[in-house]
């Protein structure tokens, strides 16, 4: 049986020789597989003594943490699914005050520290606002992780620059670090910590090694009898064994599925009756199938006869079920459910009748440019999608694209696709080798570097050149180019030829989206889009040509004013 994330964890809050307890904590440790998808997570919050209401700033910040972190994405990384969710509780806090009798008093407000773990497979991801604490203890050496955000004031006198709630905008200390078994996180808040020293604080956990509940129970009460005068709070959390690299759910699918046979017209697969091949390459098999039970035709897609044995690409190929279930998009193609218990290892994906946008290209050679804007706003939606999940496609090509009987274009093959949530794990997208095809892909791939929207920005500027032209940009030159100095020497060529009506702005709009320096592309996908259709004024204005071009007739009537006056003139004299 493979090893999986386990974890001890004790935890204590009590009231001190305060009336009331504003501290609030939790833990939430789900089970398989959001355990591997999304991990374990702990919070801690500390309201302030000069607000009444903090105590509810707390409890909110802890448990819409621990509740919405788990709604997020599994497709998002743990930063971005906690920081947003931080973002909108801090939002939300900021709003109660503001409508409150304490809107001109930030600090009697909602408003609270935070300090947040997240342990996701075999990294701790940290999230910190304000002064509660996290401390690693590792090696018998227990050491600070997080800093206060104070302002001292004086010896006595200090007040908070950062909390929960206190700013309509919220800065967040973040930082993630690689885990070892046997690691143990202490998060305090300053009723603890302020009353007891890294020595003690270590003396007491090891005294309890064998009860962590015990040992927050210790950590409290040591605290009360040095003198704290404020509400306590300690939680602790042991790893004691981690996942094997790579330990995921579609792992665990790899191993209980057998490879298919290659497929032929009239065989079945899991109850599914094949009708015919649609595609064959290197990579994989397509065919066209019918499930008895729905009545539904599907693209059935099985593994490549060639690369069977390479557990990289079969982890790949599973994930792209995994990717198309989590995306909801007309303009990307659609996962299916099987309708029976599946024992062969393929996908299954909504069947688009129609074409690729290669074969369309050769269709149409000629296309307006009204209706390629149209095919690349439709692709770029479908990129969105992507991009909202904290999806890279990587290999955007005409072969990837699919154009139905009305229209729609539909981004089809996920095989490349980088998952931000799933690298996290070790999972199916972890992929530093150029997985796309090198006409379309961004020059950033061929220097090592990791993708961004950016770069898929640069593939359908590729895509749409190649439909205004018939030509590609840089020819077969950006693959070649495999250092910055080569890729600075790259030059664009004019979208336009001599029998051309496409307006002279459309190369400034291509140029800028195919920059080889993804820096001085344009910064967002939908700006490109956007200037396909409307070129700003400053596009606008270096692309209008002179006037001898523009009106020659009009050049020639004012040089021959310009004569005839300086005639009369020298006349007159």
């Amino acid at each position: 049986m493979s090893k999986r994330l386990l974890i001890s964890l004790g935890q204590h809050s009590e009231r001190g020789r305060k009336p009331t307890n504003q501290d609030f904590h939790g833990a939430l440790v789900p089970e398989e597989p959001q355990r591997s998808t999304k991990g374990i997570a702990v919070a801690i919050a500390d309201g302030i003594s000069s607000s009444t209401v903090s105590h509810i700033a707390a409890e909110t910040s802890v448990a819409g943490f621990l509740a919405d972190y788990y709604c997020t994405s599994e497709a998002w990384s743990v930063k971005k699914s906690a920081q947003r969710v931080l973002v909108a509780i801090n939002s939300w806090l900021h709003a109660q005050t503001r409508h409150s009798d304490y809107r001109y008093a930030r600090d009697r407000g909602y408003v609270c520290t935070l300090s947040a773990l997240v342990l996701k497979s075999t990294t701790a991801h940290l999230f910190h606002v304000g002064d509660a604490r996290i401390h690693r203890l590792r090696d018998g050496t227990l050491e600070p992780l997080t800093r206060d955000h104070r302002i001292q004031l004086s010896a006595e006198t200090c007040y908070l620059a950062r909390a929960m709630g206190l700013e309509p905008h919220l800065e967040i200390d973040y930082q993630a670090l690689p885990l070892a078994e046997g690691d143990l996180f202490l998060l305090t808040t300053d009723g603890v910590h302020e009353h007891l020293g890294e020595a003690a604080m270590r003396g007491l956990i090891e005294q309890h090694a064998g009860d962590l509940q015990q040992a927050a129970q210790a950590l409290v009460a040591q605290a009360l009898a040095n003198g704290s005068d404020d509400n306590l709070t300690a939680q602790l959390l042991r790893i004691d064994s981690l996942p094997e690299t790579g330990a995921d759910e579609l792992q665990r699918q790899l191993a209980e599925l057998a490879l298919p046979p290659m497929l032929e017209p009239r065989m079945a697969l899991d109850g599914y009756q094949i009708l015919r091949p649609l595609h064959a390459s290197s990579r994989s098999h397509v065919f066209l199938a019918l499930d008895p039970a729905s009545g539904e035709r599907v693209a059935l897609k099985i593994p490549s006869l060639e690369l069977r044995h390479d557990g990289a690409y079969l982890e790949r190929f599973m994930a792209e079920e995994w990717i198309a279930r989590r995306i909801a998009n007309p303009h990307v193609a659609r996962a299916c459910t099987p309708s029976q218990p599946r024992r062969h290892l393929f996908t299954l994906t909504e069947f688009i009748e129609g074409t690729t946008l290669a074969q369309w290209m050769i269709d149409h050679p000629r296309p307006a440019l009204e209706t390629v804007r149209d095919i690349v706003e439709q692709i770029a939606r479908g990129l969105r999608a992507f991009h909202r999940l904290e999806m890279l496609h990587q290999d955007l090509r005409p072969q990837n694209l699919m154009i139905d009987r009305n229209g729609t274009v539909k981004i089809i093959d996920f095989g490349s696709t980088r998952v931000a949530g799933l690298d996290e794990i070790g999972g199916a997208s972890v992929n530093e080798d150029i997985r796309g095809t090198a006409a379309y892909t961004a020059p950033e791939y061929f220097l090592g570097e990791r993708g961004t929207p950016r770069s898929e920005q640069f593939s359908l500027a590729v895509i749409a050149y190649q439909l205004l032209s018939g030509r590609l940009p840089y020819g077969s030159e950006v693959a070649r180019a495999r250092s910055r100095a080569a890729q600075l020497k790259l030059r664009y060529r004019s979208v336009r030829d001599a029998q051309s009506e496409l307006p002279a702005w459309l190369d400034d709009v291509l140029a800028k989206a195919l920059q080889p320096d993804p820096a001085r592309r344009y910064e967002a996908l939908s700006e490109f889009v956007r200037e396909l259709r409307e070129p700003s004024a400053a596009i606008l204005a270096r692309a209008r040509p002179p006037l001898l071009e523009r009106n020659p007739l009009r050049v020639w009537q004012g040089l021959s004013l310009v004569l005839g006056l300086a005639v009369a003139w020298l006349l007159a004299r």
